[in-house]
């Protein structure tokens, strides 16, 4: 999918073509085919790799500089919902910067390019490639921050449930929870450290004319870089609550196997004790009492209160 916008004065996103590409335009680009590739590559002079390079999805956060070109690819936050449960990933979003326009190139939709839009439109302006370069990194930040507070009350939704009984569909949700705080976590520290290459180039200048960093963007650079970092530390907080409650349900999963098997091994020995008795007295030799009338309720009697003994003792044990 191919999207062309340019933000007005009047604060109106309007839609272009490729027939219709005016300078300050942002091409937005999803899952793209290779004629679309190759036509935009035409047009803006951008060489096919830097257009390429978040199609891979398992590409790391980098910046790339070519001749008229900046590539700086980011990680972003993407939850899927499934039918049992959401799980949360990362997807590679390149963001190109040109002399003329800005690009975006992504396998999937994502939020974070969603939440630029009509509605939306008064609080960007695509004309301003570098402001609106912080603008998409500002949005990654606060969606991470989002899905890490989704990802902590799902955790305590599941802790309640666990308490009350342990199912293999709660334990599977905790396990895809973690998976995706760590995947958050590569990203972060990822994205962090392609903000602070950007930072270290926040000098008023210019790189090859492209990316250009006034005071204000300083400001909202600033900005992305302090919500980064709380997202790394909610991130890592919450790995460490959601590794050890965990390791604690282990601990009381195997716990209450170890007391079901207690529990099994006494009954088996309760249960062994009358027929170990009636397998005495039932032997075909001459045993006590079996001339007696009332033998058989003496041999019941005595078997019941050796069985009573034992479970006397067990219980005792706490082993019931």
């Amino acid at each position: 999918m191919l999207e062309i916008f340019k933000s007005r004065e009047s604060g109106h996103l309007e839609k272009l073509t490729l027939k219709t590409l005016e300078k300050g335009a942002w091409i937005n680009i999803i899952d793209p085919t290779p004629y679309e590739l190759k036509e935009i590559s035409s047009l803006t002079n951008v060489e096919p790799d830097f257009l390429r390079s978040a199609l891979d999805d398992e590409e790391r956060s980098h910046i790339d500089i070519e001749d008229d070109s900046l590539m700086i690819l980011i990680n972003v936050p993407v939850v899927y919902e499934e039918e049992n449960f959401d799980t949360y990933d990362t997807l590679p979003l390149a963001i190109i910067l040109t002399k003329l326009y800005i690009i975006t190139v992504c396998l999937e939709e994502t939020p974070v390019i969603a939440n630029f839009n009509e509605r939306t439109a008064r609080l960007f302006h695509t004309y301003k490639k570098t402001q609106f370069l912080f603008e998409i990194l500002y949005r990654t930040a606060t969606f991470y921050l989002r899905y890490i507070r989704q990802i902590n009350r799902l955790s305590d939704e599941i802790e309640e449930q666990l308490r009350k009984s342990m199912r293999n569909t709660d334990i599977l949700r905790l396990m895809e929870l973690q998976k995706g705080l760590t995947y958050f976590s590569a990203a972060l520290r990822s994205n962090d450290a392609v903000l602070e290459k950007i930072l270290r180039l926040r000098t008023g200048k210019t790189i090859s004319g492209i990316l250009e960093i006034y005071e204000e963007d300083e400001d909202l650079l600033e900005d992305v870089i302090i919500e980064n970092k709380q997202a790394r530390e909610m991130v890592d907080m919450y790995s460490q609550i959601l590794s050890r409650m965990a390791d604690t349900f282990s601990s009381i999963i195997s716990n209450n196997q170890n007391m079901i098997m207690k529990f099994l091994a006494a009954m088996t020995v309760l249960i062994a004790v009358p027929t170990v008795i009636a397998g005495f007295f039932g032997m075909n030799v001459p045993v006590p009492l079996s001339e007696d009338d009332y033998g058989f309720a003496a041999v019941i009697l005595f078997a019941f209160c050796c069985s009573g003994i034992a479970a006397y003792f067990f219980w005792k044990k706490h082993m019931f």
